[in-house]
């Protein structure tokens, strides 16, 4: 009589990972971004990433630098910064169902070929000197329309380039890389115009598609769909994504959270040109000391997330952060002093990326594997449609009354949403 052994748990490490692991000194272990960066294949995933993410970064203050050359009008800025959004929320949850019917490092292949035809029409019509303005909204809005649907296809598929231990770890060094390149992108596009002109900034975001799209195919992930067949329409499966992320208590919770950081304080971001030209009088100088400080805020919080090695008291620090964030909403519309005020936005993104990256690590653990491109499109859904409202109402209010008392009122919601919150769940919270 012959005996086989049992198969090991779907997330096990296999002899040949423990042995991996072994290799690492033990402070890999102990630092989430190496810990995560372990994983041969979410350490190739991460390393393409990057490399596109700062070329994203240059394209966009490229697209938005050629805009106003060639009509020197704040209303197409704003024409071309919406064009990339409205698509993005529209195909979003369309795209969810997709990201679970199909493999989603294909699909993710497949985006990001689209993505680099679109970078290559811009560096072509714009050293022909054949581009304009129409034509450029056009392209934006190609654009957001891809962004819409890879981003689901792109976070479901991290889960299956990593032990599901170092998730967590995973998604912080995600945001960490996210906030390193919008430092670094913006410098290089800088450097790349003032040299050489718009069109290379271009074919610079070309060539680290193709850097990406190279390390895409060395990934080996684990199946990435469910074996289940997929027989309802495309609308059902949303509502049924809906109906499942508002069912579920965890992921209930981080939504709602989620959207009020993302409507009332996220939008802080988009004003604080306002705030250094109409409050501080500092100009374009103080407008980088405050964007760079709110991104320092950002990185610190990645490495702080990152080096957590499970999502246990994860819930308590989201709500403490909520909280958090709205009294540096609140600390930065209180005073006249801009130091305080680099400080204030310093600790805003520091919090604004806890309750972001922390959300999503809840909502990836929780979620159900069939459900996964589902949720995390609302997730992604929440986030644009918070801050795209959001912006739009408090922009549209301050321009009336001035900044101070809509950021106020906004960070005020935050700080009793965290605290509503807290009373409801302080029985249950790890």
């Amino acid at each position: 009589m012959t005996t086989t052994s049992p198969r090991p748990p779907p997330f096990a490490a296999s002899t040949k990972d423990r042995s991996e692991r072994k290799r690492f000194p033990r402070i890999v272990v102990r630092i989430g971004i190496l810990r995560a960066l372990a994983s041969r294949n979410y350490r190739i995933y991460a390393e393409g990433n990057a490399i596109s993410m700062i070329g994203t970064w240059v394209q966009r203050v490229a697209v938005g630098w050629l805009a106003w050359d060639l009509t020197q009008s704040t209303m197409w800025l704003g024409l071309i910064a919406f064009a990339e959004l409205l698509p993005t929320v529209l195909i979003g949850l369309f795209a969810g169902v997709i990201a679970d019917r199909f493999n989603r490092l294909r699909l993710f292949k497949i985006s990001q070929v689209l993505a680099m035809s679109q970078a290559a029409a811009l560096c072509v019509l714009t050293f022909t000197n054949l581009i304009s303005i129409e034509i450029l909204f056009a392209l934006t809005l190609y654009l957001g329309a891809i962004y819409g649907f890879s981003q689901p296809i792109r976070l479901s598929l991290v889960p299956s380039l990593i032990r599901r231990s170092d998730l967590h770890a995973a998604i912080a060094c995600n945001s960490l890389l996210f906030n390193i390149a919008r430092f670094i992108g913006p410098i290089l596009a800088g450097l790349i115009i003032v040299s050489w002109g718009i069109a290379p900034a271009f074919a610079i975001n070309m060539a680290t598609y193709v850097i990406l799209l190279y390390c895409a195919s060395l990934l080996n992930p684990r199946n990435s769909i469910e074996s289940q067949k997929k027989n309802s329409g495309i609308i059902r499966e949303i509502l049924d994504g809906v109906l499942y992320a508002f069912n579920h208590p965890a992921i209930r919770t981080m939504l709602i959270l989620f959207a009020f950081t993302a409507a009332f304080g996220r939008p802080f971001a988009e004003l604080l040109p306002g705030f250094s030209a109409g409050i501080y009088q500092k100009g374009a100088l103080g407008l980088a000391w405050l964007t760079s400080a709110t991104g320092l805020g950002a990185i610190l919080a990645g490495i702080y997330l990152s080096q957590r090695r499970t999502t246990d008291g994860l819930r308590e620090l989201i709500l403490l952060n909520t909280g958090l964030f709205g009294v540096a909403l609140i600390t930065l519309v209180a005073t006249n002093w801009f130091w305080v005020a680099v400080f204030s936005v310093t600790l805003a993104g520091f919090s604004m990326v806890i309750c972001a990256v922390g959300a999503q690590s809840l909502i990836q653990e929780a979620v159900d594997g069939n459900m996964r491109g589902r949720v995390l499109s609302l997730y992604g859904f929440v986030f644009r449609t918070g801050v795209a409202i959001g912006s739009l109402t408090i922009g549209t209010v301050a321009s009336e009354i001035g900044l101070p008392w809509p950021v106020r009122i906004g960070a005020f919601a935050c700080v009793v949403a965290a605290f509503i919150m807290w009373r409801r769940l302080r029985p249950n919270i790890r």
